[in-house]
């Protein structure tokens, strides 16, 4: 998280210049703002990692802050400073769009936890990828790429390339093939594990990484 952008709001200059100085110290690149507008303006220019955001300001405070991001479909993470601790202000901000909420006075420590939580949260998820020599597989996706090319692969193929993915340099026999690609579908015959290597053969290009072991299956490897 030591990369990550953060936008802090607060009318209370102190307050402001002490999370700056805390919040920059840990790593991460803060922007400041001292009202509702210069918030919005900030995140015109570029959108943060997260966003600290005081409730009570003159003019705009933190909630319509809040509201206006969120109806311009922005999905970044807020967390609101309040000093009022009424169980109604703390829904109103959880209503506004708000990722969670302080209570003033707070340790910065506890603010320190609240940002790393909510950066946690909002990251992307893991691609969950497969890897062979030149050759990348994206689970979710179905996505193959080989010397940095994009192959377009139907959904059979892309689970048989995981299969011998998955397996590289070890060999893959046909009747594992057609239990784990095609669930031992009964009409399907070992013509079909051939047919769809054959498939994978032209999209994958050369140098070949699928081989033949006669009589037996395939094997992924260099040669």
């Amino acid at each position: 998280m030591a990369e990550a952008a953060l936008l802090l709001v607060d009318d209370d200059a102190p307050i402001l210049r002490m999370l700056e100085r805390t919040l920059t110290a840990e790593g991460y690149d803060v922007v400041a703002a001292a009202d509702g507008g210069s918030a919005l303006a900030a995140v015109e220019r570029s959108v943060p990692d997260a966003i600290v955001l005081d409730v009570s300001m003159p003019g705009m405070d933190g909630l319509a802050v809040t509201r206006r991001l969120r109806a311009k479909g922005l999905r970044v993470p807020i967390l609101l400073l309040t000093a009022r601790d009424a169980v109604h202000e703390r829904v109103a901000g959880l209503d506004a769009g708000a990722d969670d909420y302080l209570v003033k006075p707070f340790d910065v420590d506890e603010l320190s936890a609240r940002v790393r939580a909510m950066l946690r949260r909002n990251a992307p998820a893991a691609v969950e990828q497969l890897a062979f020599a030149d050759l990348t597989l994206e689970l979710d996706t179905g996505t193959a790429r080989r010397r940095g090319a994009d192959l377009e692969l139907t959904r059979r193929e892309a689970e048989l390339l995981a299969l011998l993915l998955r397996n590289a340099r070890g060999v893959v026999t046909r009747e594992l093939a057609l239990e784990e690609v095609w669930g031992g579908e009964g009409e399907v015959t070992m013509n079909a594990v051939d047919r769809y290597v054959a498939y994978l053969r032209r999209k994958l290009g050369e140098p070949p990484l699928i081989h033949t072991v006669r009589g037996i299956g395939f094997r992924l490897d260099r040669e």
